[in-house]
């Protein structure tokens, strides 16, 4: 079974209601360790994301990024540490309970991941139509889904019809069917060009400001991070999205940055504190010389 096929069957659109009191994370990592082989993975990785808080995760390739995603899908498990999720510690669950939590989870992947013989809106209700969800109630919540990321009128077209930019926002309404609580993205910019980047990325503050969704946005691209940090999603009175500039008279305290170097966490704060740093590696990669 492939990694893409293994998600499909793993992740559920629909969020759980379990009570989970005030204050408690939505993921939470405690002293993670990883390695494959004698090749060292996640060296005693521990962080938090708050509820509505998005963790925008740096780091170049093999720095230990999209297996934080993986391990908090329980598609890996750790070698020592503990991963909670809404405060429950999830390292010790079977798949049953993997499955529970996972419903709390929604995942957008790098390359959209499309069923190609499914039109958009067969993709987007895939999960439902499993479940045996009425016909009805499947199709409001797939054309909700597809008015938040804007595609609409694409309902009927095959995935061979859209650009790359289509295709992940055909992937964050999959991804976003059932109001998961969490949403896990993956490099979802990754090939895109700036405006294109750009629009995926205020998909994700929008879950973030007027969802109050708890994310990782796992990303080696400094725009992403730009984007994420500086701007902010209000509604008019009329009910319509409007971004505006975060200025030097606010602070974005639901977005967060941590930085990764071969499985260590060598940064985390706020975006104006990573580009104060005067650590040389970190300077390298702000720059990219």
């Amino acid at each position: 079974m492939s990694l893409f096929e293994t998600h499909q069957q793993l992740i559920s659109p629909s969020a759980t209601n379990g009570s989970v009191p005030v204050g408690t994370p939505a993921i939470e990592f405690q002293d993670v360790e990883l390695a494959f082989d004698d090749q060292i993975v996640l060296d005693k990785v521990s962080f938090t994301v708050p509820k509505g808080v998005t963790k925008i995760v740096l780091g170049s390739s093999g720095s230990g990024k999209s297996t934080i995603i993986n391990l908090i899908l329980g598609l890996v498990r750790p070698d020592a540490g503990r991963i909670l999720i809404a405060g429950e510690d999830i390292t010790p669950f079977d798949d049953m309970d993997l499955m529970r939590i996972r419903k709390r989870i929604g995942m957008v992947f790098q390359e959209g991941a499309l069923f190609d013989s499914l039109s958009v809106y067969e993709n987007v209700a895939y999960r439902l139509d499993e479940q045996g969800v009425d016909e009805d109630e499947v199709e409001h919540e797939v054309m909700r889904m597809l008015r938040f990321v804007d595609l609409e009128d694409a309902v009927d077209k095959m995935p061979i019809e859209l650009s790359g930019g289509m295709r992940r926002r055909v992937g964050i309404a999959r991804a976003l069917v059932g109001n998961p609580d969490i949403v896990l993205f993956d490099e979802p910019t990754a090939g895109l060009d700036p405006p294109t980047a750009r629009t995926i990325c205020e998909l994700a503050i929008k879950l973030r400001d007027l969802e109050d969704v708890s994310s990782i946005f796992v990303t080696h691209e400094m725009n992403n991070l730009e984007y994420l940090s500086s701007d902010y999603a209000v509604l008019d009175r009329e009910g319509n999205v409007h971004f505006e500039q975060e200025g030097n008279n606010l602070c974005m305290l639901n977005t967060e940055v941590m930085m990764l170097r071969e499985g260590v966490i060598i940064f985390s704060g706020s975006e104006d504190e990573l580009k104060a740093t005067r650590d040389p590696y970190i300077r390298r990669f702000i720059t990219g010389k």
